[in-house]
């Protein structure tokens, strides 16, 4: 009995063990690249200029390539961001698209630099172990 026991166990982690390395994203195909940048403004919290910021950083979503686009309220006291934006691209050439795009260049120069006091920005894709 000790040993159906333990043959069922080691079967039962075995076999859980094995999805956990299973990869995300058909390895033929290019993963999305998540693109996520978390700030702090320079402006009072619940500000007229805080919601003005988020509205035109929403704006960013229209951009072509953009998809599952995120504006994020940090919940953590771990850090000193307060809020996030969160979005993915099919692959490099779409995110390269983003960022050389007319209209996020003037978003970084007229608003982005003006308004944020300090942030981290992380570009990651799914990695298979």
């Amino acid at each position: 009995m000790k040993r159906l026991i333990l043959l069922l166990f080691t079967a039962l982690c075995l076999t859980g063990c094995s999805t956990t390395r299973k990869c995300p994203y058909n390895r033929k195909e290019t993963p999305m690249i998540t693109h996520s940048v978390f700030f702090k403004l320079k402006h009072p919290a619940g500000s007229d200029a805080e919601k003005a910021f988020l509205g035109k950083a929403a704006e960013l979503a229209q951009i072509k390539g953009v998809e599952n686009f995120q504006v994020l309220k940090e919940t953590s006291p771990k850090n000193g961001f307060d809020f996030g934006l969160s979005m993915q691209f099919k692959d490099q050439s779409a995110y390269d698209g983003y960022n050389t795009h007319p209209d996020h260049v003037a978003f970084v120069q007229n608003v982005w630099l003006k308004e944020v006091a300090d942030f981290q920005e992380i570009d990651h894709v799914p990695h298979c172990l």
